[in-house]
């Protein structure tokens, strides 16, 4: 049972993976795109359908993990889940950059083609000025977002690291409870059995003193009083 749980787990990890390089890809084409803008709105159609499949995989992956039986397991699908998330997130940013880009470029073409002379060539190189700004633009917040993500999953693996250790302090603290419970335990017998011998020697000691009064009284008895 458990092999055939897995593999749709692992084909819904590598759909997950195809899905995103595909719209990373379709993603690129976009911003390469010359035009028109038919060409571009056939692209982002079928951008569309593979973050539609995207959205679905991501979501079977949410329902898996919240089936998983061990809690371990499943906080780490879902933890998975959320970077899948995020990721999709990204690659919305960077869909939509990609199509403003792309436009832009379609429209300083077609301003191109209505100028003549210094003015084509003038609009041509402020155009390759404006996308080469743009893909920088673009390039920088990727970089930024990647930056960020790191900086989430180090947080996090902080976070786990400090859990882990308030776990161990805990249980050396459950154990020495538990040896001073011992200790404690055994200094309670010790004081009820000295407490027995400090009866027991009363008793003696009390027993040998009427023993010895005993024996005074008859040594009187008999030198005062021997016709008795």
């Amino acid at each position: 049972a458990a092999a055939a749980a897995a593999v749709p787990l692992r084909v819904c990890h590598q759909e997950i993976v195809k899905f995103d390089l595909e719209i990373k890809a379709a993603v690129q084409d976009i911003r390469d795109c010359p035009g028109p803008l038919s060409a571009l709105t056939e692209l982002n159609a079928a951008v569309k359908e593979k973050f539609r499949h995207l959205r679905g995989r991501i979501q079977d992956l949410e329902e898996m993990a919240k089936e998983q039986d061990k809690e371990s397991e499943k906080q780490a699908l879902l933890r998975e889940v959320e970077n899948h998330k995020k990721q999709m997130l990204s690659n919305q940013a960077a869909w939509r950059k990609a199509n403003l880009a792309c436009k832009i470029a379609i429209d300083n073409s077609e301003k191109d083609e209505l100028l003549q002379g210094r003015d084509i060539l003038r609009q041509r190189k402020t155009t390759k000025e404006s996308l080469a700004e743009s893909a920088s633009n673009i390039t920088e917040s990727l970089m930024s977002i990647s930056r960020m993500m790191s900086q989430q999953v180090q947080q996090s693996e902080e976070t786990v690291q400090t859990l882990a250790n308030s776990s161990r302090t805990i249980l050396e603290a459950n154990e020495e409870f538990r040896s001073m419970s011992g200790t404690i335990q055994l200094g309670r017998k010790l004081i009820t059995k000295y407490n027995r011998r400090e009866l027991t020697d009363k008793l003696l000691i009390f027993l040998a003193l009427a023993l010895f009064l005993a024996t005074v009284l008859y040594i009187l008895k008999k030198r005062l009083f021997p016709f008795l």
